[in-house]
């Protein structure tokens, strides 16, 4: 098995390179990134001289280069996580998201079609779906909730999700989606709440949150998103989408206080800043669907996965020193392909 990991120098598609490569001893992993800013080949110094790994820097919307690696290469399957993923970037710049998630996503799906590939994955995300009221803890979003995006990054990711349905109906081309909720673990680019938080208390700055802190996310993390994907790729069925959720329902205030109280830091580093425009209030998926499908189930809860994570950042702290500064750049800048 051959498996082309898009966007893999980046937080998910990272974890997904050491998930597979510690449970596969035969499989080959073939990352592809075209290492914009949330790309960092420091985060895969410790698989880059393993024989099973190859790097290779390169767009996803980039037809030549995309082409280029599968005829070379050869991957079996390809699991796509290359995205522009921050909102409030592409509230800026709305048009790169719609050129990497969309257009990215069609080069990538044309190869997998000219080189007969035989599996494709597109990793999505729970915000196609729209907003949750605060008033209905009831409600989740299932995998036949309609689409009602909120920002140019969901609309852009919506827009992905369609193009992979209408391939696979089109073209039988064999492909799955997951819709996963807010990933959090090892890696996390420090722009995302919960490694800027983490790494804003440990320098004793201030913690940035929007409106009241209101807002309600499902954590997921990101070893079992990992485990979920991989179940997919071997016994999901095709043309089908699956929710990928935490069931850790916090909102970002509960969040940021869990996170000053694991550090031993004052809540009186929480600031309240503006609310961004589009600001969705809840997301909550149903993840019953790959739960009996397929017998998976979310394995660390919330407060026992930050911990984690804050050892990890802990542990890490020249990973994520050298991002603030922007000397990661100069390692990913003289990597060509």
């Amino acid at each position: 098995m051959r498996v082309l990991v898009t966007g893999g120098a980046g937080f998910i598609g990272a974890n997904f390179n050491y998930y597979m490569l510690e449970n596969y001893s035969d499989y080959k992993i073939i990352c592809l990134d075209s290492l914009t800013y949330a790309g960092n080949m420091e985060t895969l110094q410790n698989v880059i001289n393993d024989s099973r790994f190859t790097f290779i820097k390169g767009d996803i919307a980039d037809r030549e280069a995309v082409y280029a690696v599968f005829d070379e290469y050869k991957p079996t399957h390809v699991v796509n996580f290359a995205a522009e993923s921050h909102v409030d970037r592409s509230i800026i710049e709305p048009g790169v998201f719609l050129r990497t998630n969309v257009v990215g996503t069609g080069v990538l799906m044309d190869a997998c079609r000219k080189y007969k590939t035989c599996r494709f994955h597109q990793v999505s995300t729970d915000e196609v779906y729209g907003e949750l009221p605060l008033d209905r803890p009831d409600l989740f979003f299932t995998e036949d909730t309609p689409l009602h995006t909120s920002s140019p990054y969901s609309a852009s990711k919506a827009s992905a999700d369609l193009l992979v349905l209408a391939y696979y109906k089109t073209y039988k081309l064999p492909a799955t989606i997951s819709r996963c909720s807010n990933n959090y673990g090892a890696y996390h680019f420090p722009e995302k709440l919960i490694p800027l938080m983490i790494t804003n208390a440990l320098q004793d700055k201030l913690l940035p949150i929007y409106g009241k802190g209101e807002n309600v996310r499902d954590w997921l993390y990101v070893k079992d998103h990992c485990r979920a994907i991989d179940l997919i790729l071997h016994n999901g069925r095709i043309g089908e989408v699956y929710n990928v959720g935490g069931q850790n329902e916090r909102t970002n205030l509960e969040v940021v206080k869990t996170i000053l109280k694991e550090l031993g830091k004052p809540e009186s580093l929480i600031t309240y800043v503006a609310d961004r425009p589009g600001h969705d209030l809840r997301y909550a998926v149903d993840s019953s669907k790959i739960c009996n499908q397929l017998g998976w189930l979310p394995k660390t809860p919330f407060n026992e996965g930050v911990k984690l994570t804050i050892d990890w950042y802990l542990d890490n702290r020249t990973w994520w020193e050298n991002i603030i500064s922007g000397k990661y750049r100069d390692t990913s800048s003289r990597t060509t392909l």
